[in-house]
C-alpha cells in the first residue's frame, strides 16, 4: 500500500490539510465558501479568500475528515 497523498495550503495563521483519498466530494466546502474552495481553480484552495476564522469554521463542516487544519503557531513550536 502506497503513502497517502496530502496537500497543504497555508496562510499566516493556519495550514489546511487536504487528503484527496478521504474526500467523499460532499461539496460542503465549496458550496458554502467558494471564495476559498474552488474546484475549478488550481490550486483549488485559496487561503486569501476569507478570514482564518471563516476557513476554520468551514473546514470543521467537512463530513469525511478530508479537510483538517493545524495552527501554524503549533507547527513552529514542534519544529
Amino acid at each position: 500500500m502506497g503513502k497517502e497523498i496530502t496537500k497543504k495550503y497555508s496562510n499566516n495563521d493556519i495550514t489546511v490539510v487536504w487528503k484527496p483519498s478521504t474526500c467523499i466530494h460532499a461539496k460542503h466546502c465549496w458550496k458554502d465558501l467558494i471564495q476559498v474552495f474552488s474546484p475549478k481553480n488550481r490550486p483549488w484552495i485559496n487561503m486569501d479568500g476569507a478570514t482564518t476564522g471563516r476557513i476554520i469554521k468551514q473546514v470543521e463542516t467537512c463530513p469525511s475528515g478530508a479537510l483538517t487544519y493545524v495552527s501554524n503557531e503549533t507547527k513552529e513550536k514542534d519544529n
